[in-house]
């Protein structure tokens, strides 16, 4: 037996129902729509529109069966197919005899709204925006904001259902007037439903949530600048305060990142003073500090994105730490502090060997690396690879097969003029002393 997806436009083998299943329908279809296309064949009774994960497809009912098959029949034989709006429309019978709209949470009127921002530059609205549209209607008690699969959402709370009804029937399908976004923010339409929330909790003010009912909240110190004034990027995200130690997240892992590799990398920007990994939320995770926050920022801007091995393995994807100096006691092969002379034998043993969890500022206890070079379900090859574009130096073949990258406890300060071209996806380290590996 075919499969659906192999099936025509039209199931024949469908039983007949005075309920037809509309699809491929543009996704701000109305029900005067619906009605204009059944219309022809009969009497349309009842509707049902925008469902569907992509609200694309609808639900129109006849009064009588004998009128859906006429529309089925005649769209069937037709060379023109069904459209709305520019769009072929698809029919089929439905598998239900009649429209029962079951009102949604969504439709049950409340007091607290769930707005979808639409648009190119939807992240960039802020809450002081949202708070200027709202208000106009009533006393807004709250919003947050948060990403969902939808899009950039919020949550705005009212007094009472009736002023959040008046909101939602006046802004739904409504453009965020152009005056209130600043010139670099493409227009915003604005999607509302109600929410099953009757009240939102709210610990913080900050740029994701407001509490406009509680003067006294405490604002979140990551979320304001220097001056008391919540700051912004132009990507609508809270701008990090900028640090000399940076966090560093790795994601798909095919390989095992070691001290060495790290240091190797991050080392090209600046004298890297101290590393310390753990495993946290199922991945691993890196501190590397820099004497100074201007080198950090460097590498940040440089490596943010960027791959350790070629093929997209071993991402980086860099923050700023709220920590400014590491605490290192022990050195291990999860945990280094390089100011130390020699610091491979200041602890000899590696941690594999009982030394406990290596804790850096109070952050994340490190966690015993499995040892395993390689993701299960890999053919481990008979030799690690070497990171990408031009990162190998000089290593005798003994070393290489303990390591992806062997260097020395002190690498050299590289200044970012010598540094090669770095290509998305790809980075090129020098090699020994600065100077790019030969092709």
């Amino acid at each position: 037996m075919a499969s659906v997806s192999s099936q025509p436009q039209f199931r024949y083998t469908q039983p007949p129902s005075k309920v037809l299943h509309l699809r491929n329908l543009p996704w701000e279809c109305t029900e005067e729509e619906l009605i204009e296309l059944g219309k022809p064949f009969g009497k349309v009774v009842n509707t049902k529109c925008n469902v569907g994960a992509n609200r694309n497809q609808a639900f129109i009912e006849f009064a009588d069966l004998n009128q859906a098959i006429a529309m089925i029949s005649y769209y069937a034989s037709s060379s023109e197919p069904a459209q709305v709006r520019g769009k072929t429309v698809y029919l089929q019978y439905s598998n239900r005899q009649e429209i029962v709209n079951n009102k949604t949470t969504a439709d049950v009127a409340g007091n607290v709204l769930l707005v979808t921002i639409e648009g190119q530059d939807a992240r960039l609205v802020s809450i002081d925006v949202l708070h200027l549209v709202f208000s106009a209607f009533g006393f807004v008690h709250k919003i947050t904001t948060f990403e969902k699969t939808a899009g950039f959402q919020a949550l705005v709370q009212f007094s009472d259902a009736e002023t959040a009804t008046s909101a939602k029937s006046a802004l739904d399908g409504r453009i965020i007037p152009r005056y209130l976004l600043s010139e670099n923010i493409s227009p915003c339409t604005l999607r509302i439903t109600y929410s099953a929330h009757t009240d939102l909790s709210v610990k913080f003010q900050s740029h994701r949530s407001r509490d406009y009912t509680n003067p006294y909240l405490p604002v979140a110190p990551s979320a304001i600048d220097g001056s008391g004034q919540f700051s912004l990027g132009l990507d609508g995200k809270k701008l990090e305060p900028e640090s000399n130690v940076l966090l560093a997240s790795i994601e798909n892992m095919q390989y095992a990142v070691t001290l060495d590799v790290l240091h190797m990398v991050f080392s090209a920007f600046g004298p890297v003073q101290k590393i310390a990994m753990f495993d946290k939320n199922g991945g691993l995770q890196a501190l590397i500090q820099y004497p100074d926050v201007q080198t950090a920022v460097l590498a940040k801007d440089t490596l943010e994105g960027h791959c350790i091995y070629d093929g997209g393995f071993c991402k980086l994807h860099l923050s700023y730490s709220r920590h400014t100096d590491l605490s290192i006691k022990v050195n291990n092969d999860r945990s280094r502090d390089y100011t130390i002379p020699n610091p491979a034998m200041v602890n000899p043993q590696p941690s594999t060997l009982g030394q406990q969890p290596v804790q850096a500022m109070g952050g994340p206890a490190a966690h015993q690396y499995n040892g395993t070079p390689y993701a299960p379900g890999l053919q481990q090859p008979t030799m690690p690879p070497q990171p990408s574009g031009g990162w190998t130096s000089s290593v005798p073949a003994v070393a290489q097969q303990s390591m992806p990258v062997q260097m020395s406890n002190h690498h050299p300060y590289i200044p970012p003029s010598s540094m090669p071209q770095t290509n998305p996806g790809m980075m090129r380290m020098p090699g020994p002393g600065g100077v790019p590996p030969a092709a």
